[in-house]
C-alpha cells in the first residue's frame, strides 16, 4: 500500500517533531550532566539519607573598594554533615569514643540519639571541614556517615547586614531564596535554577526541555557587584556605634551617597545583626531596614529645601529681609522659634543660620500653598525613591495637600511630614547635584554567568531647581558651617562644607501630639560644596542627654567628613 502525498507530508512533520524533541532532550541531559553535574551529584548524595538537607548553589554579592577591586560580601561555603543511623549501630558507646577524637560532642546527647532504635537518621554535627569528614568516613563505622552541605556565608559579619539581607528556605518547597535586602531584590540573578533542595533531576530535565522548546534560558544568572565601599562602610558603622554608646538613642543610622550618580558608598543603621548567626535574633523585626522602611518627621534639615523653593520661585532673594516676630498663630496653632524669641528685621541667611521656624513658615506662605506643595512633591518627598532594596516606605505628605496655611507652615520646618531616611537623602541631594532628582542605588553592575557584564545605571530624574538656586542655597549652607554651627568650630580652612542640622519632636502615637522631651536628631552635609563628591546623612531617634542635633551629630559628621577627604584624597576647594 502506497502513501499519498498528504500522508507523506504528515509523516515528515512527525519525524521532524520527534527529532526536535530528541535534540532538546539531549541538550537538557547535557546541561544536567555537564554544567550542573557536581551540584546534582552532591544533591543525590545528600538526598539518599535525608532529602530535605540543603545542597544549593547561588550567585555571590560583592562590595567594591575605592580602586575597583571586588570584595566578597555574600558567598557560599561547603562542608559536611556527620550523621548516624541508630538502627545500624553495634556499640553506641564505642561510636562516641571514635567520633570524639574528631568532633566536640556531648556524650549524653550522642548516646540518647544512638539508642533511638526505630530511627534511621540522627544528625551529630554540621559544617564539618572536609578533612575531618573524610577522616571520619575512613573509620568505616557501621551506621555512621557524612554528607556534603552548602550554606550562605557573609564574610564581613554584620557589615552592611540590613543592605545585604538574608536567604531562607521555604518550608514547603525546600528551595532557598532571598528574604531581605539585596538578596531579595536581586534574587532572580543570584538564584540558580534547580538548586533548591526539593528539585530533582527529573524536574530539572522537564525545565530544561521546556526552556529548549519555548526559547527560554537562564541567561540572567550571575553575581551582583555593589557600590558599597567596605572600608567606608566599616568606618561609618564604627562612628554610629560610638555615637550610640555616647547618646544611647533608640535607633541611629547613616547614609553616604554620591549625590551626582545616586551610588550609595555606605549605609547602615544600629542596632544591627550578624547574618551568619540569625538564631541569636529574638525579634524578626530586627531584619527590617529602618533607613528604607521607616518614616520620621525630620525637622529643620527641611529648611534648606524651603529656602530653595522660595528662591527658585522668586518669592525671596538671598539679600531679602523679613520681620521675625518669634511666634505666629495659624488656625489656632502657635508656631514658635526654638526659643520663642523675636529677632526683628533680619536677612534670609538667619533662617538657616539660627534655624528659625517662624522664618521658614513666613517664606513658605509667601511662596503660596500651591507652589510650595508642588515643589516639595517634585523633590520626591511623597514618592518612593526606587532604590534597589525591598519594602520601601512611601512618605506621609498629606499635609501638603490639605490647602491649610498651618500645614504648609509646619512642613516648611520639617514637622507634619514623615519621610524615610533614604527619601530625605535623595531630596537633599537635589541641592548638591545641580537640581536633579536621582535614584539612589546599591547595585553597581551584574556579572552574568555567560561572561556578560551590565552596569546598573538608573536614569537621572527631572530638574526641579535652577543652577542659580542650588548655588545660592549652597553658599548659605557653607555660611552656616563657617559661622553658625557651634560658632564656626568645625569650619575647614581648605574645604567648603555645606551642612544643616535638624531637631524634631517625636510624635506621641498613644496620647497624640508630641513628646515634650523626646527628639529626633538629624544632620546632613555635602562637600566640597560646589563640586560635591559625597553627601552624608545622619539621624538618631531619642538620644539621651542633649536636646539639639548640633550637640550630638556635629562631631560624628566632622569625623566622617575628614575620613572621606583623606581616604579619597579629595582636592581642596578654597
Amino acid at each position: 500500500m502506497t502513501m499519498d502525498s498528504s500522508q507523506k507530508f504528515r509523516s515528515r512533520i512527525i519525524l521532524v517533531l520527534i527529532a526536535c524533541g530528541a535534540a532538546a532532550l539531549v541538550l537538557a541531559l547535557g546541561k544536567i550532566q555537564i554544567i550542573n553535574g557536581q551540584t546534582y551529584t552532591a544533591k543525590a548524595n545528600s538526598q539518599y539519607i535525608r532529602p530535605q538537607k540543603n545542597i544549593f548553589d547561588r550567585g555571590s554579592i560583592y562590595f567594591t573598594d575605592k580602586d575597583g577591586t571586588k570584595v566578597a560580601a555574600a558567598s557560599l561555603k561547603s562542608g559536611y554533615i556527620v550523621y548516624m543511623n541508630p538502627s545500624l549501630l553495634d556499640k553506641p558507646s564505642s561510636v562516641y569514643e571514635a567520633l570524639s577524637e574528631y568532633l566536640d560532642l556531648d556524650k549524653t546527647d550522642v548516646l540518647a540519639k544512638a539508642t533511638k532504635r526505630g530511627d534511621q537518621y540522627e544528625e551529630l554535627a554540621s559544617r564539618v571541614p572536609e578533612a575531618t569528614a573524610l577522616s571520619i568516613k575512613s573509620l568505616n563505622i557501621a551506621g555512621v556517615g557524612v554528607n556534603k552541605e552548602t550554606w550562605r556565608v557573609y564574610p564581613g559579619g554584620s557589615i552592611a547586614a540590613h543592605e545585604l539581607g538574608l536567604v531562607g528556605e521555604d518550608a514547603t518547597t525546600k528551595t532557598v531564596s532571598g528574604r531581605y535586602g539585596l538578596e531579595r531584590t536581586y534574587n532572580s540573578v543570584l538564584d540558580r535554577l534547580g538548586t533548591g533542595s526539593s528539585v530533582n533531576a527529573f524536574a530539572q530535565l522537564f525545565i530544561g526541555l521546556k526552556d529548549s522548546l519555548f526559547g527560554q534560558s537562564r541567561a540572567n544568572e550571575g553575581d551582583v557587584v555593589t557600590t558599597i565601599e567596605p572600608t567606608v562602610e566599616r568606618y561609618l558603622e564604627k562612628i554610629l556605634k560610638e555615637t550610640s554608646g555616647t547618646w544611647k538613642p533608640d535607633e541611629i543610622g547613616g547614609i553616604i551617597i554620591d549625590p551626582k550618580t545616586g551610588e550609595i558608598v555606605a549605609m547602615s543603621s544600629w542596632p544591627s545583626f550578624d547574618p551568619n548567626n540569625t538564631a541569636s535574633v529574638k525579634d524578626a523585626r530586627a531584619f527590617s531596614d529602618p533607613l528604607i522602611e521607616n518614616v520620621y518627621e525630620m525637622g529643620s534639615i527641611m529648611k534648606p529645601l524651603t529656602m530653595a523653593t522660595a528662591l527658585d520661585t522668586g518669592a525671596e532673594k538671598v539679600d531679602s529681609t523679613y520681620d521675625d516676630t518669634g511666634t505666629m498663630t495659624l488656625s489656632g496653632k502657635k508656631i514658635s522659634n526654638f526659643d520663642g524669641k523675636a529677632r526683628g528685621i533680619i536677612p534670609m541667611q538667619e533662617i538657616l543660620s539660627q534655624s528659625l521656624n517662624v522664618g521658614a513658615a513666613t517664606i513658605a506662605l509667601k511662596v503660596g500653598k500651591n507652589d510650595f506643595s508642588k515643589y516639595f512633591l517634585n523633590f520626591g518627598l511623597g514618592d518612593k525613591t526606587g532604590i534597589d532594596l525591598p519594602n520601601e516606605a512611601t512618605g506621609i505628605v498629606n499635609n501638603l495637600k490639605t490647602g491649610r496655611d498651618v500645614e504648609i507652615a509646619t512642613a516648611a520646618y520639617g514637622q507634619g511630614l514623615a519621610i524615610s531616611p533614604i527619601n530625605m537623602t535623595r531630596a537633599l541631594s537635589v541641592l548638591a547635584n545641580g537640581g536633579y532628582v536621582l535614584t539612589p542605588h546599591l547595585g553597581k553592575r551584574i556579572e552574568y554567568a555567560d561572561g556578560r557584564s551590565e552596569p546598573v545605571v538608573p536614569k537621572l530624574g527631572k530638574s526641579v531647581l535652577s543652577t542659580q538656586t542650588v548655588n545660592e542655597v549652597t553658599d548659605m549652607l557653607v555660611k552656616v558651617v563657617d559661622e553658625a554651627l557651634l560658632k564656626g568650630a568645625i569650619k575647614m580652612d581648605r574645604y567648603r562644607i555645606a551642612a544643616k542640622t535638624g531637631t524634631a519632636q517625636i510624635p506621641d502615637h498613644v496620647k497624640g501630639g508630641y513628646y515634650s522631651d523626646r527628639y529626633l536628631h538629624s544632620f546632613f552635609g555635602y562637600f566640597p560644596a560646589h563640586d560635591p563628591k559625597f553627601l552624608v546623612f545622619l539621624y538618631q531617634v531619642y538620644p539621651k542627654g542633649a536636646e539639639y542635633a548640633s550637640a550630638t551629630l556635629t562631631s560624628p559628621f566632622q569625623q566622617i567628613t575628614k575620613f572621606l577627604i583623606d581616604y579619597y584624597n579629595i582636592p581642596p576647594d578654597r
